[in-house]
């Protein structure tokens, strides 16, 4: 990856509905090269899809939140059990296994306190070996960044 792919991606980043015309001027390309390095990094891998953002109030995904989840049996099995459990919440937007205390983090984009109310029931209850779960709502944003800095 060049100095032109790391243009061509940080563009996408920005802004993926831009015209191939538009990026080949702004990296100093023709159309035709441009679209090619653009193949080439959809193939290679570095481009993993091209998603749409949308606006969470809009989208009616009005509140966020964090949960830290801590299990009651710990393993590979255990912790592969709890989130393939959660990934199947439509509110998780978000799922990860972590080092330290905590084992699971979810980020979850939720329509009403209904809707975490009934995840909780899904996700939390015995059967799906939780000790603990801290929930944190979120109550403003300082940064939210989907782009990866090249």
């Amino acid at each position: 990856m060049d100095r032109i792919d790391r243009k061509i991606l940080n563009l996408m980043q920005r802004d993926a509905s831009r015209t191939n015309v538009d990026m080949a001027d702004e990296v100093g390309l023709s159309p035709s090269t441009c679209l090619r390095r653009v193949q080439r990094l959809h193939k290679s891998g570095i481009i993993e899809r091209i998603v749409a953002i949308l606006n969470p109030v809009k989208a009616q995904r009005l509140i966020k939140a964090m949960v830290t989840v801590e299990l009651k049996l710990h393993g590979e099995q255990h912790m592969r059990r709890f989130l393939d459990t959660a990934v199947t919440q439509e509110a998780v937007s978000h799922a990860y296994a972590v080092t330290g205390a905590t084992d699971v983090v979810l980020m979850l984009r939720l329509k009403d306190m209904e809707e975490f109310d009934a995840l909780c029931d899904d996700l939390f209850r015995d059967q799906n070996n939780v000790a603990r779960f801290f929930t944190m709502i979120v109550i403003r944003t300082a940064k939210e960044e989907t782009a990866i800095q090249l």
